[in-house]
C-alpha cells in the first residue's frame, strides 16, 4: 500500500533550507511512500470574517485530505513557529471536527541558527496536541542552516544530515503504519 506524506514548509523563501529538507525527504522515501510539497506563498492569514476560503488554502486542504502524514519543516523565528506554518495549521483547524488534522501522524524537522530549530519543534509539538496530532517522537532532525550542510540554493548536502532526514522518514511509514491500525 502507498503511503502519502505532505511536506509543509513554514519558510516561504525560494531557498529556504528548510523546504531543502521537504527536497531531501522526497529523495529519501521509503519506496512505499510519497511526499508532496505544499506551497503557502499566496495563503492569507488566517480571519473568521473571510467568508469564501482562498483558492490557495483550498489546494493546501485538498492535499492535507489526501495526506496520511505530515511532514513540518519547522523555521525558528524568535524562538517560535513560523507564521506561514502556524497560518496554515490555524487555517486547517477551523473546519468542522478537525477533520484535515486529528489523529494524522507527523514528522517535525527543521534548520535555523546554532541549535536547529529545537525551540520552535518543542513549540509545534505544544500546537499539536491541541490539534490532536500524533507527532513521531525519534528520531529528531535539528539542522544548522549556517554549518555547510546546505547549498546556495538551500538544497541539503550534507551525507549525515540527509540520512537523518531518510531514518525520520522511514519512521514516519512505521508510525503512520502503526496509527492506521
Amino acid at each position: 500500500m502507498t503511503l502519502k506524506f505532505l511536506g509543509i514548509s513554514g519558510s516561504l523563501r525560494r531557498h529556504s533550507c528548510n523546504t531543502g529538507l521537504l527536497r531531501a525527504a522526497q529523495q529519501q522515501l521509503p519506496a512505499e511512500v510519497s511526499l508532496e510539497i505544499a506551497n503557502l506563498s499566496n495563503v492569507p492569514l488566517y480571519n473568521a470574517d473571510i467568508a469564501e476560503k482562498p483558492e490557495a488554502v483550498t489546494q493546501v486542504f485538498a492535499q492535507l485530505e489526501a495526506a496520511d502524514a505530515l511532514v513540518l519543516a519547522c523555521p525558528e523565528y524568535n524562538y517560535s513557529i513560523a507564521p506561514a506554518l502556524k497560518n496554515i495549521l490555524d487555517w486547517a483547524s477551523r473546519e468542522p471536527n478537525n477533520a484535515l488534522l486529528a489523529d494524522k501522524p507527523v514528522a517535525i524537522l527543521g534548520a535555523g541558527g546554532g541549535m536547529g530549530t529545537s525551540r520552535a519543534q518543542y513549540h509545534l509539538r505544544q500546537v499539536c496536541v491541541f490539534l490532536n496530532l500524533h507527532p513521531l517522537n525519534k528520531p529528531e532532525v535539528f539542522a544548522n542552516a549556517f554549518a555547510g550542510g546546505f547549498d546556495a540554493e538551500g538544497n541539503l548536502i550534507d551525507a549525515k544530515l540527509i540520512e537523518m532526514v531518510a531514518e525520520q522518514m522511514r519512521a514516519l511509514a512505521v508510525w503512520t503504519e502503526r496509527l492506521k491500525k
